[in-house]
């Protein structure tokens, strides 16, 4: 049961993102499910207890979850146009609902099989009970510490459908139906073929105009390189997180371009650290920019996959692998300029971009040091933008905003710049778009640079919600970005293994 709970993060997660409202429904999903069963478990059981009927639950529970990757394409498909929270909702309780309500059955069930006398009826359902909650500790851990990301998703939820079925079937040997038994087994084997051809199909199903360059587990999230339209594109759980030229490796994610600005702010280069090392763009950016760069990355697996497909380079910056606001808690390293960069449009990590987490990053600045913040927001001034702005200004006297999307109502990134002294940038550092005419790329460098910068506005703190370790919304706040951002993204890219689609 758990780990068909965890696995639902992944199996759904990289369509609709892993936030706060698939746990929900999951989790709601599970609890209903298991009452359900329990209910119908206990009546069932009333009525005359046989191993061949305690088989034929976990068979069924089997067959079901064999059946959820062939099930989980249409079911998105069709929940898609109902909007991201019902959509999560009705399709985790399609996957899911039947194969663990039929589990909730078999607890009640083995009781009463196991019940000899009735002054053994606590004894036995106490036995049973933690029998099966060791179990659960086990499945959890091994589920989420090694089976996801070593086993696959596609391979682990199969595994699981021959577990249950083999339960079935040595339930079945007790019996005297050995025909039966027999007909269970060729059904299992012709299930599990046409799962795993199926599957492997759909893990291979880019979009017509792509190429699918790596789609691996890592303990915190699926991972996928897709190569398309010449741009190189990283995705963590079907969001965007870097994109570059496929053939020369610059940045192409405006939010990249903007965070540059950071470097015309300092007379020379200094020393940067850099929390959420996505594909390394902005690491490589600096550092050819002369400054000396460490970076704080909680996912090995992302570093690996910077190295091996977006050219990032040990020289780039020092890796430390681990949470960033523990490394700001525990370094005696100052910086010159830290740039919180681990934020998507799905997972905002709360606990960074909190009074407290402010208050750490800004004992770590040297004088005159600038913090800076990369977020995903649904106009320039949603209410993640006015909250950050304002829980800043309790720390640094100077707190500005600089929009990258247009128009000013559309899904897009802001960069946040907090200091303790003016942020100006004199206009021959900043440059012009015009001196870049015969060169595309520059060219589209420079708009970027100055439509954020000549766009850019003070946040203040008045009027918006402070966030503490207490109180903190951005869960919330994330899930609107989160349905407005895989809806642009399923747009772009269609319905694809690129966004979720698929298998690995």
């Amino acid at each position: 049961m758990l780990a068909l709970e965890i696995l639902g993060t992944r199996i759904l997660g990289p369509f609709y993102g892993v936030s706060l409202y698939l746990w929900s429904a999951l989790i709601s999903v599970a609890l209903a499910a298991l009452s359900l069963g329990y209910f119908l478990g206990g009546a069932w059981a009333d009525r005359g207890a046989t191993p061949s009927k305690l088989a034929a639950l976990l068979l069924l529970a089997g067959l079901w979850v064999f059946a959820i990757p062939l099930l989980r394409d249409p079911l998105l498909a069709t929940s898609e146009t109902l909007g991201l929270r019902t959509a999560v909702l009705v399709t985790s309780t399609a996957l899911f609902f039947p194969p663990l309500a039929l589990l909730g059955m078999v607890s009640p069930y083995a009781i009463r099989l196991s019940v000899r006398a009735l002054d053994e009826v606590g004894r036995t359902a106490g036995n049973l009970y933690a029998i099966s909650t060791v179990a659960s500790v086990v499945a959890a851990l091994l589920t989420g510490f090694w089976l996801i990301p070593h086993v696959g998703v596609l391979r682990l939820t199969l595994g699981i459908g021959f577990v249950l079925c083999a339960a079935a079937w040595l339930a079945y040997l007790g019996t005297r139906r050995r025909l039966l038994t027999v007909a269970g087994l060729a059904l299992l084997a012709l299930v599990a073929a046409v799962t795993m051809r199926v599957g492997a199909a759909s893990a291979d199903r880019p979009p017509a105009d792509a190429t699918v360059l790596l789609r691996t587990q890592s303990p915190y999230a699926e991972i996928c390189v897709l190569e398309r339209r010449g741009q190189t594109y990283f995705l963590i759980d079907g969001g965007i997180h870097s994109v570059v030229d496929a053939e020369s490796g610059d940045p192409r994610h405006p939010y990249v371009i903007v965070t540059k600005l950071a470097m015309d702010l300092f007379e020379q280069p200094g020393e940067m650290l850099l929390v959420g090392l996505g594909g390394g763009s902005a690491a490589r950016e600096f550092t050819w920019g002369g400054w000396q760069v460490e970076a704080v990355e909680i996912d090995s697996v992302v570093t690996r996959v910077a190295k091996e497909h977006f050219g990032f380079r040990p020289h780039h910056a020092r890796v430390v692998h681990g949470d960033g606001r523990r490394f700001l808690q525990e370094t005696e390293r100052g910086f010159d300029l830290i740039l919180l960069d681990a934020f998507g449009s799905s997972s905002i990590p709360f606990h960074l971009v909190t009074d407290e987490a402010f208050a750490v990053a800004k004992s770590r600045l040297h004088p005159g040091g600038v913090l800076l913040l990369n977020v995903e927001a649904i106009g320039w001034r949603h209410p993640l933008v006015l909250s950050l702005g304002a829980t800043l200004r309790g720390h640094f006297e100077e707190v500005w905003a600089l929009p990258i999307a247009e128009p000013p109502d559309r899904i897009g990134n802001v960069i946040l710049a907090a200091a303790d002294r003016p942020l100006e940038i004199p206009d021959e550092v900043l440059g012009s778009p015009a001196d870049f005419l015969d060169n595309e790329w520059a060219h589209w460098e420079s708009l970027v640079r100055v439509h954020a910068w000549d766009n850019r506005f003070e946040l203040h703190s008045g009027g918006a919600q402070v966030l503490t370790d207490d109180l903190n919304p951005v869960d919330l706040w994330s899930e609107e970005i989160n349905r407005v951002a895989r809806r642009e993204l399923h747009a772009s890219f269609g319905k694809s293994s690129a966004t979720g689609y698929g298998w690995f």
